[in-house]
């Protein structure tokens, strides 16, 4: 295999030791060093890394299909339902199905102008919110980052699952902020598949432990839209036109394949504000 420049390596580890946080300045270090275009062996994975404009051009329009698959990362079987939502499932027909089911009736044009009124109500709670923390017209300090991480939320929230969910975002958040900096982490099975049946550090365990309360959460929303189907179509949420289509392509729309793409959806808000 002819494979770009790289560091020297270390047996067994490959190149990991090189890898330090923040990985991104890692890696343009490396850069500076190996070229725009360089190999790294992490464990027993191999990546190639771009960081030129061309390159990574290149990579992700003439050759997309070839650098589109994922790997088998231990975390993908939980978090991403036994690899089977958009985040972790392999490149293939169910991808390019929940590709279209995501570009069609989740992010298209008329239903994100639909919730334009749920997103004008949660951006007016907020000033109001902001406008009663002001004491004698002193000047407040305000930490927003906070505040607009649950506005984001906030306006998931009902997207999905409809106004009288509010009193259970607030510990699905929490859940999925600490899933989402758990997922992140690297885990030594997935580097050395031959340590794979070892939990260092109780890492697997806590991840099962915090994807079966989500899946609780989640599965709960999804059976509530089922028993008050008519209450639900009228508010339109992601959840209940999901059920819709279910029940003329219930192949595509299992209550894993729902929950699924909700929890991307949320995972999606919840990254921006780690």
């Amino acid at each position: 295999m002819n494979l770009p420049p790289s560091p020297p390596t270390l047996p067994i580890l490959g190149h990991l030791h090189l890898l330090k946080e923040p990985f991104n300045r890692s890696l343009f270090a490396l850069s500076q060093k190996h070229g725009p275009i360089f190999s790294l062996r992490l464990g027993s994975h191999l990546a190639v890394v771009a960081s030129s404009l061309s390159v990574v051009e290149e990579c992700l329009t003439k050759n997309d299909v070839v650098f589109a698959n994922r790997p088998y990362f231990w975390v993908g079987k939980y978090i991403g339902y036994n690899y089977t939502t958009v985040g972790s499932s392999p490149y293939g027909d169910h991808w390019r199905n929940l590709r279209r089911i995501c570009k069609l009736e989740i992010f298209s044009a008329n239903r994100l102008n639909s919730s334009s009124s749920i997103r004008r109500d949660e951006i007016k709670n907020l000033l109001r919110k902001l406008y009663y923390s002001l004491s004698d017209d002193n000047f407040v300090k305000v930490e927003l980052t906070p505040l607009l991480s649950k506005l984001a939320f906030n306006i998931t929230m009902r997207m999905i699952a409809g106004k009288q969910h509010k009193p259970k975002a607030a510990k699905l958040h929490d859940l999925l902020q600490e899933l989402l900096k758990l997922g992140v982490s690297p885990n030594v099975g997935d580097f050395f598949p031959f340590l794979q049946w070892a939990d260092f550090f109780g890492y697997k365990k806590k991840v099962v432990k915090l994807t079966r309360e989500i899946d609780g959460l989640l599965q709960g929303l999804v059976d509530e839209h089922r028993r008050n189907k008519d209450g639900f179509e009228e508010e339109d949420t992601v959840i209940s036109h999901l059920l819709r289509l279910q029940e003329s392509e219930a192949r595509y729309y299992t209550d894993e394949i729902i929950k699924g793409i909700v929890q991307v959806i949320y995972e999606i808000i919840s990254k921006s504000y780690i």
